[in-house]
């Protein structure tokens, strides 16, 4: 990994095409995530050869370059250089490209990765800290029904009650609207008073708006309607601009935007928004249901490759509102142990192999991080990617102990990303066995992808790149191990 991420940031804003070429910037976990302009002047072999980029993935107009645990850091230093749609070499209108499945899938998957992904720090903070209370209460530190176990859980609650309000802003930056406005409509969601209304609704009690019935829906802790919602937004407020006179702008736009959108939230967005979210969740949970420990199996093998294409942020809105809404998530979190450990081993397991001193630096650092904190992708990109058949060996480690998670039973509480620290977040106060599988799991994802990466081997890296020869000079071939279970 680089330490000059000043260095770094100024490479890739270049090799990007220049602040001219970026037109949105965020990061994520591990990821700089860029939207660039003109996706032809983005030089990719030249983003994969800097130092301290693990990776780059390409998704429409979308630049995902891999940085690791300190992207922060590279966030940054780039946001130093400049601001996205800063002044630059010209360049021509890039070809409008054509209206397909594929191109609205991944539009689809990009709305949803930019809103949520800001969002991961405040629900990871939120879930651990109810996972605090439970842990304290369960310890008996504090009596039943204390105060200070009732304001950590509502500490801990704050950030999935409030989620539409998260979401609408999040998505307000993603979709250049106003933000208030966002905010605002999006509060009429969780309003008490709108809170009411709905569980009158619930009872059978009608409830309309300009004689239009309202159905009966809870919004707290849901992702999908204030993300369809806010993406209306973003068209209601380009058109009433439009028939908006110049001096009544100031008073009349926003008024008319709050009285265009909520409404077409509460009545059409909203409850559409909440079918397409139970839909999803009903899908993933029917499938759980029929294969049982099958299916947390089958995920943990495909994780990685989740990972690699961003897929695996599809899952987000249903995890938060399956913790939210019971407590507890058992088929994705589960298959994350043993994914996100079985790369830390077979980091481990590269370490321990190569002759590449580099190299065993960056499996060491990977392995860590992969284990202890459950940051999967340095590991990923940085060893398995690179050097194949350890990825191979992930993925076999991944099923059998996604197996065994499935069959032992195990759940989150949380979903912060599953690793040595977070393991708590399966341990069940009603179910104490619980921790022995977390352990168990735990321990073999390690020893597994270990001993199978060993068993498949991997090309070793060459120490150094050859020197340059001339033309007419002789040229050697660079000296490369292949480890297939024993050192040349």
């Amino acid at each position: 990994m680089a330490k000059n991420y000043a260095a770094t940031a100024k490479s890739i804003v270049e090799a990007i095409g220049g602040f001219s070429n970026i037109e949105a910037l965020t990061h994520c976990m591990t990821r700089l995530r860029f939207v660039v302009k003109h996706t032809n002047q983005v030089d990719t072999a030249a983003l994969k050869a800097i130092d301290g980029v693990m990776g780059v993935v390409h998704n429409e107009r979308q630049c995902q370059v891999i940085i690791g645990n300190n992207v922060a850091l590279a966030y940054a230093e780039v946001l130093k250089l400049g601001q996205p749609g800063g002044t630059g070499p010209a360049a021509g209108p890039e070809k409008k490209s054509r209206i397909t499945l594929r191109g609205i899938g991944a539009g689809i998957l990009d709305a949803l990765i930019g809103t949520m992904s800001p969002l991961i720090p405040a629900i990871i903070g939120g879930s651990m800290v109810k996972l605090l209370a439970m842990i304290l209460d369960m310890a008996g530190v504090f009596d039943k029904g204390s105060y200070t176990l009732a304001i950590l859980n509502v500490m801990g609650d704050g950030a999935f009650f409030f989620l539409p309000i998260m979401v609408a802003a999040s998505a307000a930056v993603k979709f250049k609207t106003n933000l208030s406005l966002a905010i605002a409509i999006a509060g009429v969601l969780v309003h008490p008073a709108f809170i009411d209304l709905m569980a009158k609704a619930a009872q059978g009690q009608p409830v309309e708006f300009a004689y239009i019935p309202v159905t009966a829906v809870k919004y707290t802790y849901t992702v999908i309607p204030a993300l369809c919602m806010t993406w209306i937004l973003s068209y209601i407020e380009k058109g009433i601009d439009r028939i908006t006179p110049a001096v009544t702008k100031n008073f009349l736009k926003p008024m008319l935007i709050v009285l265009v959108a909520t409404p077409i939230a509460i009545v059409i967005i909203g409850p559409l928004g909440i079918w397409i979210g139970s839909g999803i969740s009903a899908v993933v949970y029917t499938v759980h249901s029929y294969l049982g420990w099958l299916s947390v199996a089958i995920m943990g093998g495909l994780w990685p490759l989740l990972v690699m294409t961003g897929m695996h942020r599809v899952f987000t809105p249903t995890i938060i509102q399956t913790i939210a809404e019971t407590g507890r998530e058992g088929m994705v979190m589960p298959s994350e142990i043993g994914s996100n450990l079985s790369l830390g081993g077979s980091s481990l397991a590269v370490a321990f192999r190569t002759k590449n001193r580099e190299l065993r630096q960056t499996a060491l650092a990977a392995a860590a991080s992969a284990i202890i904190a459950g940051i999967s992708e340095p590991a990923l990109y940085g060893v398995a990617v690179r050097l194949k058949r350890p990825l191979i060996a992930c993925l076999i480690s991944g099923f059998i102990c996604g197996a065994v998670a499935g069959i032992g039973g195990l759940a989150s509480h949380s979903m912060a990303a599953p690793g040595l620290f977070t393991s708590v977040q399966f341990f069940d106060p009603a179910h104490p066995m619980s921790m022995v599988w977390v352990v168990g799991v735990m321990i073999l994802a390690v020893v597994v992808s270990f001993i199978t990466t060993l068993i498949l081997g991997f090309d070793d890296l060459p120490q150094s790149e050859p020197p340059a020869v001339s033309d007419n000079a002789p040229r050697a071939e660079p000296e490369v191990s292949a480890l297939k279970g024993q050192t040349s």
